[in-house]
Parts: C-alpha cells; sequence; structure tokens
C-alpha cells in the first residue's frame, strides 16, 4: 500500500441482509487475501420506534431514520465466528458501548477473543448515545463521561492484575482471580469512539487510540485529532504512538458526483484522494465500511445485490494493488 495512504480495514458484514454467516466468512477471507488490515464491527442494541414519543425529536430519531440500524448482529460473536476462518487479518470492534456490560464481564469476553484469534483484537469502545439503549441495559444516562473514564481504568486492571481488587463509584470488584492472561501485552489495544472534546481528550490520556467517523469535514477531523495528541501530551504519553482509526462510509459511483460531493462518495480515484487527505491530517487507519451504505446495509437490500457491490467495493480498493493516489 502506498504510504500516502493510512492502512486499510474491511467492515465485517454485521447489518442488513447481506449479514449471513456465510457472508461473513466470504468476506473475511476475500478481505484478508486481499491484504486488507482488519475487519470491524460495530454494536447497536436497538432500533426505536420511529412513531413513538422519545423518538420523534432528540437522540433516538437519528437511530429510527437509519435503516442500517433495523438489523444488526451482536459486534463480538461475528468476530469469533471469522477468526477461526482467517489466519492474520486484524479484528476489532467499532464501538462496542462499554456501559452495557459490567467490565469483569467484558475483560472475561475481550480476553478469551484475544486468545482464541491469536492476538489479533482491538478492543473499540463508546461511551454511547441512545437513551433507549441506556434504559434497555438499566443503566442511568446521567454521569456517563465519570462513568467511562471508572470503566476503563477497572478494565485495564482486570486485564492486568493477578489478583485484581478495584473500588470505584460505579464498580467494585472484589479480591479475585480472572483466571485468563491476554496473548497481547500488556493487553490489548483500546481504541475510543466520541466526538466531544472530553472524550477526544479522554482518548488520548486513557486509550491507545481514537475511532472517528469519515462523515465529517476534514478540517474537523484535524481538529478532533489535534484534541486526542493534546491529550496524550497532557498525560505525559507519547501522541506519536496513537492510533488514529476513522470510518469511512463509501459509496462507489462509476462518474463524479460533481460539486459538492461527500466524502468518500465517488469514484475510485476520488475516494482514494479523500484516504489520503485523512492520512495527511493524521490518521493512521481507516476502514471501509459498507454496512452503514443505504445500497448494502439496508434490510429493504436484496442480500446478492448487496454482496455483488461489496465485492466490487472489496476489489476496488485492495491493499495489494492500489497505485498511488492522484495528486
Amino acid at each position: 500500500m502506498s504510504d500516502d495512504l493510512p492502512l486499510l480495514g474491511f467492515g465485517l458484514p454485521v447489518s442488513g441482509a447481506w449479514a449471513t454467516p456465510a457472508t461473513m466468512i466470504r468476506v473475511a477471507q476475500r478481505a484478508e487475501e486481499l491484504g486488507y488490515a482488519s475487519l470491524w464491527t460495530f454494536q447497536r442494541v436497538l432500533s426505536p420506534v420511529a412513531d413513538g414519543p422519545d423518538t420523534e425529536h432528540g437522540p433516538g430519531a437519528r437511530a429510527a431514520a437509519d435503516p442500517s440500524y433495523r438489523r444488526v448482529h451482536d459486534p463480538v460473536v461475528p468476530l469469533a465466528y471469522v477468526a477461526g476462518h482467517t489466519d492474520r487479518i486484524g479484528l476489532g470492534t467499532a464501538t462496542v458501548c462499554a456501559p452495557f456490560t459490567p467490565p469483569a464481564l467484558l475483560a472475561k469476553t475481550m480476553l478469551s477473543l484475544d486468545q482464541v484469534t491469536g492476538g489479533r483484537l482491538s478492543v473499540g469502545l463508546g461511551i454511547g448515545w441512545m437513551p433507549q439503549e441506556y434504559a434497555a441495559a438499566g443503566i442511568p444516562f446521567a454521569r456517563r463521561g465519570e462513568r467511562m473514564e471508572e470503566y476503563l481504568r477497572c478494565l485495564k486492571v482486570l486485564w492486568t492484575e493477578d489478583p485484581v481488587e478495584f473500588a470505584g463509584d460505579f464498580y467494585q470488584v472484589p479480591r479475585s482471580h480472572v483466571g485468563l492472561e491476554p496473548v497481547q501485552r500488556p493487553h490489548p489495544p483500546v481504541l475510543l469512539g466520541g466526538a466531544a472534546p472530553a472524550a477526544l481528550r479522554r482518548a488520548g490520556r486513557l486509550a491507545e487510540g481514537w475511532i472517528g467517523s469519515g462523515g465529517q469535514p476534514l478540517s474537523r477531523i484535524e481538529r478532533s485529532v489535534e484534541l486526542v495528541r493534546e491529550g496524550a501530551a497532557e498525560a505525559g504519553r507519547d501522541p506519536d504512538l496513537l492510533r488514529i482509526l476513522v470510518r469511512a462510509v463509501v459509496h462507489l459511483t462509476d462518474e463524479d458526483p460533481g460539486p459538492g460531493r461527500a466524502p468518500f462518495h465517488g469514484t475510485r480515484a476520488q475516494v482514494l484522494d479523500d484516504l489520503a487527505r485523512l492520512r495527511g491530517r493524521g490518521v493512521t487507519e481507516a476502514f471501509i465500511d459498507l454496512n452503514l451504505s443505504p445500497k448494502v446495509g439496508s434490510p429493504a437490500v436484496d442480500a446478492d445485490t448487496a454482496r455483488a457491490h461489496a465485492d466490487a467495493v472489496l476489489e476496488a480498493f485492495a491493499p495489494v494493488r492500489l497505485p498511488p493516489p492522484s495528486a
């Protein structure tokens, strides 16, 4: 792959009609053959009813309006499934909403996945934004930032200390043995999602990197990267060691869409230029996620049609044969 581009991954099929066990294996194996660095999943617990009173306005309306959120697999099970059908490709969550699962349970799940994948796992975590999901998980929506800070401290103690003991405002772990050790030392890398300044600085202070959305102006992505790096520097950490991952929802077209083109919407050459611009703004990794594309991830899209489009995108951006992007 060209040094002008970020390390490139691909979204594992987890949303919509194409997200079948057979297609998961097919995409995972083909992505590995073509030189993609990683495969990624995401979590959506609920898709609120569109005409409910809580979704007419506010955060739930976004999920109710997005068809890609209506039929989504668990984020961990597909990774474990394809791990046994691949050998080298990295596997990650982008993201799991951490507060929905107690730290001790998530720690054990991710330790097990780190072991069965031979150390190929990256743990992408988020704080969540949908009140309906918080209600279903039985977790208060208030004080989410404080809860996340403590969650990360507790998680890393569970992974690195034996015996482990933790006492916080939100989480308690009696003096105990976890019983499993990570393959990756000192623990699987943690990447944090989020867009608010506090969340960005938290990623720099407490995690090994940040996960961002490519559906925003490049100037905003650049500023987000700066805040993540500032958080690391303020904590005495080396910002250059951070991983900066961006989700790119690619809409591949045969012709130039013209003025007003959205990021990652366009011809192969245009999308490559977009990826190169990400690299120039401090992004180290990107993954093409068709789960959120209306051409693939919507339940209304025929599974065969979605797979055919996904195959074309996989081939078009295959890292093993990517030429340098156009100037």
